[in-house]
């Protein structure tokens, strides 16, 4: 007599590769998903960069060189402040008083995403400039 063999797979089998099939396609779709919402923090952060670095290279092109802040909002959601602010250059045998020229600190802050303070993100580009001193 022929000894009766089942062929195929049984329902617990089964039950436990779709279990295994449905985590696999969790833990996929999570990663694939963490690293869209990455991109567009690193879109959003090019962006506030390149608005930064120009307004950093309008400062003392457009006008001369004078403290005091201007702010503004760029494409409807970045939020950027320019700050300009002498800066005392102190060295040993030299005297500031001779050069002709002034230098100025030029602090521009963009901000998008919320409070600046609280859970908004900032991108803050900071520089020195130099000036015709004005006699």
């Amino acid at each position: 007599m022929k000894a009766n063999r089942q062929r195929g797979f049984s329902l617990l089998e089964i039950l436990i590769a779709f279990s295994i099939l449905a985590l696999s396609l969790g833990i996929l779709l999570k990663i694939f998903s963490s690293g869209v919402n990455t991109a567009g923090v690193a879109e959003e952060y090019t962006a506030a960069v390149q608005i930064a670095g120009s307004l950093m290279a309008q400062t003392g092109v457009e006008a001369p060189l004078q403290p005091g802040e201007v702010t503004g909002v760029a494409n409807e959601k970045y939020h950027w402040q320019v700050a300009v602010s002498p800066f005392q250059f102190t060295a040993e045998n030299l005297d500031v008083t001779t050069i002709p020229a002034v230098l100025f600190k030029i602090k521009v802050t963009v901000n998008w995403g919320g409070d600046a303070q609280a859970d908004g993100r900032q991108v803050e580009l900071i520089s020195l400039k130099l000036a015709n001193k004005v006699l």
